[in-house]
């Protein structure tokens, strides 16, 4: 498929794989796997890269990349959960922030006007337990007094595979509900009491989409394509908020990245009168033991992509890293991979 053709505003909705090949006489295959949260910016991010060279991305899910990156199948993993510094060790990577983006609660109320609509960390808990089955429950009415809630039960939906989509929605649902701390926990892929699983941020969305009564969780960014209603969340500092740039920019206001061991950081129910409670950080892990060349070819795509491609980031709901982080992201790079 020679790049020059590709339509941009439809590619990035394939979710099997994304292969750009031009000439690739001027440099070997780039490839990646992993998070499908940041795949539609890393789509563009290939495309725009992509003059002469053969870039493809597979959005398989972060535990997914993560297994392809440590069998070295690929060049680069992209990943919502961070690795803690041992990981990184043993697995001889490297790990540097991408993107930020809030994870949302989506949900397929018909005729139901989502937009003040108002949920708790507890509540949502509740929900994806299987202990509130039907919409119009007294624990959903008391957070909404005066509104006529919709008569109908709850069909959850949920991730299949490995995910750092659920690892995020999980690690909140973990620090803001004890039960759901006790009897699921955080992690890539759980135990779910209830519901049905479909692949990928955007198989989520779309079974959404077709399901009256449904409830998931997915990125912003494939929320709004797919026009699903987005409740309102309370956040740490007791405040209903909705999953606007803006609150997602008040949660990640609160990133050190220049402390962050690793540059490991989990932003979830951050402080913060408008922070969104559900925020995501994707990361790019890099073997520390590949070939210098194609070493070279990974950063490079990387140092373009986080200087250049912080207007498509932003387009697609996603808070860019801020340029004040380049530096340290740099110095990791001198250290880690010399270069």
């Amino acid at each position: 498929m020679n790049a020059k053709t590709l339509n941009r505003p439809t590619f990035w909705g394939t979710l099997l794989a994304l292969t750009l090949a031009c000439t690739a006489t001027q440099a070997a295959p780039l490839s990646g796997a992993g998070s499908s949260f940041v795949f539609p910016v890393i789509s563009i991010w290939g495309f725009d890269y992509s003059g002469g060279n053969s870039f493809s991305y597979e959005p398989s899910g972060s535990g997914s990349g993560i297994k392809a990156v440590e069998a070295r199948k690929v060049l680069f993993a992209a990943s919502d959960e961070p690795l803690t510094q041992a990981e990184l060790v043993e697995k001889r990577l490297v790990q540097f922030p991408l993107v930020m983006g809030a994870v949302v609660p989506a949900v397929n109320l018909p005729g139901f006007a989502t937009q003040d609509f108002k949920l708790t960390g507890p509540v949502l808990a509740d929900l994806f337990r299987g202990k509130i089955t039907r919409w119009n429950a007294p624990e959903i009415a008391a957070l909404n007094p005066g509104i006529t809630l919709p008569d109908l039960a709850v069909k959850v939906i949920h991730r299949t595979e490995g995910s750092g989509t659920t690892w995020v929605f999980t690690d909140y649902l973990t620090k803001v509900s004890p039960a759901w701390a006790d009897s699921i926990g955080t992690g890539k892929k759980v135990v779910w009491p209830v519901g049905e699983a479909q692949a990928g941020n955007k198989g989520v969305a779309t079974a959404i989409a077709a399901t009256p009564g449904a409830i998931g969780y997915t990125e912003l960014g494939t929320a709004k394509a797919k026009r699903l209603g987005l409740p309102q969340l309370q956040n740490r500092d007791g405040n209903f908020v909705a999953p606007t740039h803006e609150a997602v920019q008040a949660a990640a206001n609160h990133a050190d990245w220049n402390n962050a061991p690793g540059l490991f950081m989990v932003l979830n129910d951050q402080p913060g009168a408008q922070s969104w409670p559900i925020t995501a950080v994707t990361y790019a892990l890099i073997p520390t033991d590949e070939a210098p060349s194609q070493v070279k070819q990974v950063l490079d795509f990387f140092e373009r992509t986080l200087h250049e491609g912080n207007r498509t980031a932003t387009a697609l709901q996603y808070i860019p890293i801020p340029e004040t982080v380049m530096p340290t992201i740099q110095t990791v790079w001198k250290d880690k991979l010399g270069y």
